[in-house]
């Protein structure tokens, strides 16, 4: 079973926790409040009160909770108030107070005679007030009352009376939560609720279900162990906002059940059990329409008359079970519901159902509608109709550019098809089950499921006859071979393209030739062939000019383009690949044109030339998105390249937002694109980004994830200062790399630096404390590391000098080594600065302070002033916390006094600075600086760090001294007393 947490994280809700906080401190002030905490059930209102209760009490406050509790029809007078009485009367400072108040204290004895006619209320009423004016009198009081929607009739009167005029002008807040679908029309909390909200002193916040993204980091939270995005992603998807449904889900992943927990099952039907007979008859016949029908098509579907239909409708809407739309459409308010009532459904009732449905949209007519008559007909077991609808439907999504649902609707039609006679397939169809697995895993290939394609082109491969057309054969190889590419199982590919070359005649020439010999040069080149890879292309690109096979010619030219002088970053390789774009886009194969437009971005990333990248990945991004190819592989390098740019140009924001938005909509296989973006948590201290990153190794083999997951586990272990978990990983993610011919990667030279970092500081540490031994081991580990940044960054990949990124790091990686055998070089630390100097702002900034480190110790203190400031600012724009702390740290240890004058400090704080600079004088903490400024206390803490390095003060009442000195700050007038 998942090792979820018993206690859910409170995260997503800074915004309404902040608002609470407020109350809170107005109420300490003197100033009653009281707030309406409303939300459906499971979104976290009780996890929201637990933490303000929690920084009320951190505060000083009295906090006292009552509960309302469902006990149907026959509920308890008072209940939540006679639980706080009992809270109050267990505290020794109120005895006095409840044993002046003897009516209420009778209802902790739960004699309520006092109570029953209209003067005792009263009195109970008023005592209860004036009770709570003194417990708040001698403390500030937050009175907090759960599930309001359950409460009795006594209750709600007593908390009118209380509201509307027996606590205002106390110290004290009241917060008070109920459910938002739980109030049915006729609800008696209705028109209390209208009542109170008009009241000055009231305010109502509605806590809305979380976005995905808390979501996702909630569930991350509740789980010590790495998940997997696509498991991540289903339960986000499925939990819609509701914490409490995400957290049931979580629990349920290692069950092996699809369906709805049988749990979280039997609390969604609760409300559904309370319907009338006619009204789940409506609901039961909705749940088979799916998560949202037309009122027509229902109508038809479950045979009522109107009248009683919209009685039914009405009733399960006042429920808040369905919701009504615009469109004259009803939907499930929330489709784990709608999954519930489906379950539940006897198995005939449901066959019979959507037998209907089936029925009545095909008499429709209605464009798009296949996939739901497939759906339909396949559930109502009616398989040859649903063997036409699929078939008709991955027709529509091809169509429409949606590959994701053309995989699905073909792989359907799959399924079907041994089981639908011969005669029952629809016509046109006689093409065969092996051409049809073929576009199915093309389609596959187009929506990022690359493992998927490679098995449904096998599937294609073993469906052959002894008789199978020659052609087809060849078709079916050279799919398999450019499959396996992707998922880098490169000696297979090559086999099966060199079959697939050798089963076509050369002569005469031929399309389908053409397609496998394009074919066998990429795979060639992947397994060190190039001679027959540079003979192959030539020769092809050739027929296929003659043959005016436009896209596999362009396809045969960008191979090509590897094999000129500088390869895609040489200006003849970009000739080609201009050329091969214009082709590609002439033919109409929107999937060659994208592999064009990313040899172009990378011949730019790879030489250095950052802005024209951008340019080329906008095209590439814009034409998948036109072709509906966004999740394919190029356009997800595309993805992961933008993200790269961004990154190293500093634009940290743009990469953290466009990670995000790419993470709502990648398919699995499309998760390293994140690794920019788990760079920049790492580099902003989010040492949780190790444990994300690790997550993209679960499953098959991943190139592109091994790789991003390498860099960011590698420099994790750098800045734990963890040498031996930095050279593992740093080993392991190059030997993962390696293909089969032995070509270690590119990124090679980058790892390599990476890990050096924590072997210098090991070998300067074993140096600084007399360990001979261990200074002799780092420094062999660090030669060895220098010697593969050395071998990669002269012969990468194409055999050819690596370009500005791997000279940086490999400036990189030899001042490293210098570290490590003989102390730190200024000079070799000066290179490093300046080979980064292409772009790559926050290397950049890492070597100045190594650089400002080897400055000190080498004596030369005023120019080691000169780069800590450096890095100081680029540190404070890029919001790299770290680092900030280790240039912070340096200036210390080496005493350098690079504050900036006086007449130049006011200007050095940024606004907000200057804010929490104002609050420091006042006497204010962390935390209730953020409470003022609606912030979290730990960015509290990051303001008052960067202000007190911006003032050279070692401690806040320092800095606000010489804030007062320097005038960055005026004294407060005095109050008067």
């Amino acid at each position: 079973m998942s090792q979820a947490s018993s206690v859910a994280p409170v995260v997503g809700r800074d915004a309404e926790l902040a608002r609470l906080s407020g109350v809170l401190e107005r109420a300490r002030a003197g100033e009653a409040r009281a707030v309406l905490l409303a939300g459906d059930a499971g979104v976290g209102k009780t996890r929201v009160l637990d933490e303000a209760g929690k920084r009320a009490a951190e505060a000083g406050m009295t906090v006292v909770t009552g509960h309302c509790v469902d006990l149907g029809d026959v509920g308890l007078p008072y209940l939540p108030f006679t639980e706080v009485l009992g809270v109050l009367a267990a505290d020794p400072r109120f005895s006095d107070a409840l044993a002046a108040r003897p009516v209420v204290e009778r209802l902790l004895g739960a004699g309520t005679d006092s109570a029953r006619d209209v003067d005792g209320r009263l009195r109970l009423f008023e005592q209860m007030a004036s009770l709570l004016a003194d417990v708040a009198d001698a403390a500030p009081l937050l009175l907090v009352l759960e599930d309001l929607h359950w409460a009795d009739q006594s209750s709600r009167d007593l908390l009118r009376f209380l509201l509307g005029r027996g606590v205002l002008g106390r110290r004290l807040a009241v917060f008070a939560s109920y459910r938002a679908d739980d109030l049915h029309r006729r609800h008696p909390l209705r028109p209390l609720l209208a009542e109170l909200v008009r009241l000055p002193a009231v305010e109502r916040l509605e806590l809305r279900p979380l976005a995905d993204p808390d979501v996702s980091r909630l569930v991350r939270a509740l789980e010590r162990r790495p998940l997997p995005e696509a498991t991540v992603r289903r339960i986000v998807e499925r939990a819609e906002g509701n914490a409490f449904y995400a957290e049931e889900l979580l629990a349920a992943t290692d069950t092996g059940s699809g369906g709805v927990p049988s749990g979280l099952a039997d609390v969604l039907l609760i409300r559904f059990e309370q319907l009338s007979d006619t009204a789940q008859q409506v609901l039961r016949t909705a749940a088979v329409a799916g998560r949202r029908v037309e009122h027509d098509l229902l109508r038809e579907a479950v045979g009522l008359p109107e009248a009683e239909l919209e009685s039914a409708l009405r009733e399960a809407v006042g429920r808040q079970l369905l919701v009504a739309g615009d469109d004259d459409t009803y939907s499930f308010r929330h489709a784990l519901a709608r999954e519930a009532v489906y379950a539940d459904l006897l198995p005939g009732e449901r066959a019979r159902l959507h037998g209907a449905f089936a029925r009545l949209l095909a008499g429709r007519g209605r464009p798009g509608s296949a996939a739901e008559r497939a759906h339909h007909y396949r559930e109502s077991h009616d398989l040859a109709e649903a063997l036409a609808a699929s078939l008709e439907a991955a027709d529509h999504a091809q169509r429409v550019g949606a590959p994701a649902e053309e995989q699905r609707h073909l792989e359907t039609a799959l399924d079907l098809w041994p089981a639908v006679p011969p005669e029952a397939r629809p016509a046109g169809a006689a093409v065969g089950r092996v051409p049809l697995t073929l576009r199915a895993s093309a389609a596959a290939a187009h929506a990022g499921e690359l493992h998927r394609a490679v098995s449904l082109t096998r599937s294609a491969l073993a469906e052959l006859g002894q008789d199978a057309d020659s052609e087809l054969a060849a078709r079916v190889r050279y799919t398999l071979a450019g499959n396996l590419l992707s998922v880098d199982s490169l000696t297979a590919a090559f086999a099966y393209s060199s079959e697939a070359l050798a089963m076509i005649p050369q002569d005469p020439p031929s399309r389908t030739w053409v397609w496998a010999a394009a074919t066998h040069v990429m795979a060639a080149r992947y397994v060190g062939e190039n001679d027959t890879a540079l003979k192959v292309a030539r020769r092809a690109v050739e027929v296929a000019e003659r043959l005016h096979v436009t896209d596999a010619q362009a396809d045969l030219l960008i191979s090509l383009a590897g094999f000129d002088p500088g390869g895609r970053r040489g200006a003849p390789g970009r000739e080609r690949l201009l050329a091969a774009r214009d082709l590609a886009a002439r033919s109409g194969n929107a999937a060659v044109e994208l592999r064009a437009l990313f040899n172009l971005a990378m011949g730019c990333y790879e030489n250095g030339d950052l802005a024209q990248c951008l340019p080329w990945l906008t095209e590439g991004l814009d034409r998948a998105r036109r072709a509906g190819l966004l999740s394919s592989p190029y356009p997800l390098e595309m993805r992961y390249l933008r993200l790269v740019v961004l990154q190293v140009l500093g634009r940290w924001d743009e990469c953290v937002r466009a990670a995000a938005a790419d993470a709502e909509v990648l398919p699995a296989a499309g998760g390293y694109t994140v690794g920019p973006a788990l760079q920049v948590a790492l580099a902003r201290g989010d040492l949780s980004a190790a444990d994300r990153a690790h997550a993209l190794l679960q499953g098959p083999f991943d190139w592109m994830a091994t790789l991003v997951a390498g860099i960011v586990l590698t420099d994790a272990a750098a800045l734990r200062r963890d040498p031996e978990e930095a050279v593992r990983w740093a080993r392991s993610t190059v030997a993962a790399l390696t293909d089969e011919a032995g070509t270690r990667p590119d990124a090679a030279v980058r790892l390599a630096a990476l890990a050096l970092a924590a072997v210098s500081d090991a070998a300067a540490e074993a140096r600084l404390t007399g360990d001979a031994a261990g200074e002799r081991r780092w420094v062999a580990t660090a030669t060895e590391l220098v010697e593969l940044a050395r071998d990669i960054a002269g012969h990468g990949e194409d055999a050819a000098p690596q370009g500005p990124e791997g000279q940086a790091w490999l400036a990189r990686a030899e001042a490293e080594w210098l570290r490590a055998a003989s102390g730190p070089d200024p000079a070799a630390w000066s290179r490093a600065v300046a080979a980064f100097g292409y772009g790559d702002v926050y290397e950049r900034t890492r070597c100045r302070l190594r650089h400002a480190e080897a400055l000190v110790a080498a004596g030369r203190r005023e120019e080691a002033v000169a780069q800590a400031r450096e890095v100081r600012q680029s540190a404070d724009r890029l919001g790299a916390v770290p680092l900030r702390e280790q240039v912070d740290a340096l200036v210390r240890r080496g005493r350098l006094s690079h504050a900036p004058e006086a007449g130049d400090r006011a200007g050095a704080l940024t606004a907000r600075e200057q804010d929490v600079l104002r609050l420091l004088a006042r006497g204010r903490s962390n935390r209730q600086i953020g409470e003022e400024l609606f912030i979290s206390g730990k960015t509290a803490s990051v303001h008052v760090s960067n202000i007190l390095a911006k003032l050279g003060a070692s401690s806040r009442g320092e800095a606000v001294a010489v804030a007062y000195r320097e005038g960055l700050i005026t004294p407060e007038p005095s109050s008067p007393g």
